[in-house]
């Protein structure tokens, strides 16, 4: 079982910001972090899929959001906008990470020289080695849960498992 820093219980969520089925696993996310809090790490994982051309750079945008304090919502903001993401490409990426009031012109340096790329590639290559072959996929306590599929029943599944982790740890 991997722990956080603060030794609780992490939640991976594998995602990619041009994918519409991972705008709707937010609500499950945005519930999970509402109920835990920080007793259930939430981490965001990239797995960027190649039918999406943006994918890529998505991921390393929000890299670089969460460099900067900020990797959630700005994730949040693009899947927001997922639509318009896959026709406009990195220009909304831009527009968002400003919109956040986040160093947009420092995103956009990022994007050109691809300072995140080993992070996304580190996270594809681990996601692919455990399994995962879309998105949006979980992974808690070991278990991995499928989400590209189906969304049903897996919050209340993820609580199952996070409820049996938190209580084992005491």
């Amino acid at each position: 079982m991997e722990n956080d820093v603060n030794g609780a219980p992490v939640l991976d969520v594998w995602c990619e910001l041009q994918c519409p089925d991972c705008r709707t696993a937010l609500t499950d996310v945005r519930a999970l972090h509402e109920r835990y809090g920080d007793r259930l790490g939430i981490r965001l994982r990239h797995f960027p899929l190649d039918k999406h051309q943006h994918a890529m750079a998505g991921a390393q945008a929000a890299e670089e959001a969460a460099v900067q304090g900020k990797g959630w919502e700005y994730a949040a903001a693009v899947l927001a906008r997922v639509e318009e993401f896959g026709k406009r490409g990195e220009p909304l990426l831009v527009e968002a990470a400003r919109q956040l009031g986040l160093d947009a012109e420092e995103l956009e340096t990022a994007l050109v020289d691809g300072r995140h790329f080993l992070v996304v590639d580190a996270d594809v290559a681990e996601g692919r080695a455990i399994g995962v072959t879309g998105t949006p996929t979980y992974v808690i306590g070991g278990e991995r849960l499928d989400g590209g599929k189906s969304q049903d029943g897996l919050r209340e599944r993820i609580e199952r498992i996070a409820d049996r982790l938190l209580a084992a740890a005491g």
